[in-house]
């Protein structure tokens, strides 16, 4: 779905509009909130983290048309919500992407700290970071990985902040489309999205039943963390209808579930606030 060259340009479907919108409303819907940890209200902070940033910048795949990337459509809609985030943490494991979206938010006046790691060490640091630098602040990752091999230890670390909100991609085409090759292997990405998923499902039952069970043992780990994942989910489709991935929210706190429930759902748009 999403691929990376060596020109600092990262290269998406036209699916990643849906995607950003949601992103957006889901910062607009908590920027009320958010503005209680920034001055004057709050003194404690409010950051993001994007550990999959890529050049903060796209090309439409088979299209002249570039949109902004994750981390500075956060960036921006902070900014214009009237709740700038206090600060940006991304990461990318390769560099020049990583360079290239750290401009991008300089020159937008972002405070913004990169790192160039594998997604699940970056967030070690990041972690660390948010609890010296910010420790009773209001956090909101995008947890975007470019397909199913989400490495649980991720959610790990960052449910061990207070206060921290995760948006998540979680690889639909993914599940179904390697499902016989992870089954099969010694080592699959099964292990690394839900470790312990063997023993909690059945791999002789049909494939669509397989695929659910693995996505509640996944659910079910994240709530054992005490972070609950929504009941309320986006399905993202690409050209031809196809289930490409799926939008949910993990948070400890109901409001954030309030604001996604709202976000998530455009044509109740106003009804948290009137």
């Amino acid at each position: 779905m999403n691929t990376k060259n060596n020109h600092e340009q990262s290269i998406v479907g036209p699916w990643v509009r849906e995607k950003h919108a949601y992103l957006q409303r889901y910062i607009n819907t908590a920027r009320k909130t958010r503005q209680k940890y920034l001055p004057p209200l709050g003194r404690g902070g409010a950051t993001y983290i994007d550990l999959f940033c890529g050049s903060g910048q796209a090309s439409i795949r088979g299209s002249s048309e570039l949109v902004d990337g994750s981390a500075v459509v956060a960036w921006k809609a902070s900014v214009e919500g009237g709740a700038p985030f206090s600060q940006i943490f991304i990461n990318d494991s390769n560099s020049d992407l990583l360079a290239a979206c750290t401009e991008k938010l300089q020159k937008l006046g972002a405070p913004v700290t990169g790192y160039c790691l594998p997604a699940h060490e970056a967030v070690i640091e990041i972690v660390k970071e948010i609890k010296q630098r910010y420790p009773h602040g209001l956090h909101f990752a995008f947890v975007d990985p470019f397909n199913l091999a989400l490495n649980f230890e991720i959610i790990q670390q960052l449910a061990s902040c207070n206060r921290m909100d995760m948006l998540v991609h979680l690889s639909a085409m993914d599940l179904q489309r390697n499902l016989e090759s992870n089954l099969k292997a010694d080592e699959s990405t099964f292990d690394i999205l839900a470790p312990g998923w063997r023993e909690a499902v059945d791999t002789l039952a049909p494939p669509i039943e397989i695929r659910r069970r693995i996505v509640e043992f996944w659910r079910s780990k994240i709530e054992s963390l005490g972070v609950w994942p929504s009941q309320q989910h986006k399905l993202i489709t690409g050209e031809k209808n196809q289930p490409l991935y799926w939008l949910l929210l993990a948070a400890k706190h109901e409001l954030a579930h309030d604001f996604w429930e709202v976000a998530s759902n455009p044509e109740g748009q106003g009804s948290l606030f009137g």
